[in-house]
């Protein structure tokens, strides 16, 4: 690159060999490297990391601390809409993209960084993700995805290549050896995916770390309440110990330890990502498996029928736009619009227990419960009569009859 002045790059940085061998191949071509770093809770030396960076020739190392942020800004959304995407995985990782994406393009512009970099593969659904957020929120913004590009990959052709780089410009090493999977953990989930987990068929090893396996867990069900407000967890209460939290961050901090415990959230499944080919991946969410199964509870009890059937669609709408990468696109504001105005009535709290990786509901009560308990008593008549059910009944069985009468003409003929 000529010029005095170099372009100023904002690379998505870890601290780990990727992303080292990334930062100083932009130094390489000719770029002024900012390097960072977001905390939604994973398990990182955040210190080492900037040392690290630092040394290695990035102007700056930005750490944000987002862990608050992404719990009620973006868990607390996917709560409400009941999230989950092909009926099982809860979405931890596509969560946190557009979080981090949001923070990397404010510090992008502060620092007059007209480049994003960041180290995602060519072939998986975080390369779409933070591209479509940082596109949405800084239009005229430029990325440099090192894994795309020809002159990169051909001379990085595996992790070998990556170790000799190192060594040749002093990156330092990983001291422990690496896992044969590739993990990415955040406050909601910690995902395994890739290396020996790759082949289907393949029992996974023993790689869990949120989560204590059944077999090993409590002999003894904890007792849980939590109390909603506007479709929100506001509260959770220990019935076994009487812990009780509060505030936002919190109450997920504590559910996943206590769901962590008992071995609760662990799937492992084959999903569709959006570029097109399916893959295999192993998850644990502790904490958002429980409010998953207490925040439909709570729904059902409090919401119109009528209302829930068009709000189950918009929830699967928004489960595959957060998958997709698609937080901020028009179509996704709208969705959670509409998400959140369903959940005015949403307030109840519900009892449930963990145990042996399970969570089982055990009651609920709310002031604004549509159940009617004498309506439905098998013991009280109430108001309703018996007797209208045989209308009801011939009304909706009249176009079972015409469809069966018909069709049994059609095929005599």
């Amino acid at each position: 690159m000529s010029g005095d002045a170099k372009p100023k790059v904002l690379l998505a940085y870890s601290g780990g060999l990727d992303t080292s061998c990334i930062l100083v191949w932009l130094i390489e071509q000719g770029y002024d490297v900012f390097a960072y770093m977001a905390n939604v809770g994973q398990d990182e030396d955040f210190k080492a990391a900037r040392a690290k960076g630092l040394k290695l020739g990035a102007k700056k190392v930005i750490i944000s601390d987002l862990v608050k942020e992404f719990v009620e800004d973006y868990i607390w959304p996917a709560v409400q809409a009941n999230a989950i995407y092909e009926d099982r995985y809860l979405l931890g990782t596509a969560l946190a993209r557009p979080c981090i994406a949001k923070t990397m393009v404010e510090v992008a512009k502060q620092e007059g960084a007209t480049f994003i970099s960041h180290g995602a593969t060519g072939k998986g659904n975080d390369q779409i993700r933070f591209e479509l957020s940082c596109y949405a929120l800084y239009p005229e913004v430029q990325v440099i995805a090192p894994w795309r590009m020809p002159e990169f990959y051909k001379r990085f052709r595996g992790r070998q290549d990556l170790f000799e780089y190192a060594q040749k410009n002093n990156i330092p090493l990983p001291v422990t050896p690496k896992s044969p999977w590739s993990m990415d953990a955040n406050l909601m989930h910690i995902s395994f995916e890739s290396g020996i987990l790759e082949d289907p068929k393949a029992h996974a090893p023993d790689l869990y770390l949120m989560t204590t396996g059944p077999e090993k867990s409590p002999d003894k069900p904890e007792k849980l309440e939590i109390e909603f407000e506007k479709g929100v967890p506001v509260k959770v209460t220990n019935l076994n110990c009487g812990t009780t939290k509060s505030q936002a961050l919190d109450i997920f901090v504590y559910l996943n330890e206590v769901g962590g415990r008992h071995g609760i959230g662990r799937i492992d499944i084959v999903e569709n990502r959006f570029i097109g080919m399916k893959s295999r991946g192993v998850y644990e969410t502790p904490g958002g498996t429980i409010l998953y199964h207490a925040h439909i509870d709570i729904e059902a009890f409090t919401m119109d029928r009528e209302v829930r059937k068009i709000k189950q669609s918009l929830g699967l709408k928004f489960s595959e736009q957060v998958y997709q990468g698609f937080w901020y696109s028009p179509e996704c504001e709208y969705t959670k619009l509409c998400i959140a105005s369903s959940q005015q009535c949403v307030r109840g709290k519900v009892t449930l227990s963990v145990y042996k990786g399970q969570v089982y509901i055990l009651g609920r009560e709310s002031p604004l419960s549509l159940y009617n308990e004498e309506l439905v008593s098998m013991d009280v008549q109430g108001e309703y009569d018996p007797v209208d059910a045989a209308g009801f009944i011939k009304i909706n069985s009249l176009r079972l009859k015409e469809f069966n009468r018909l069709r049994s003409k059609a095929k005599s003929t």
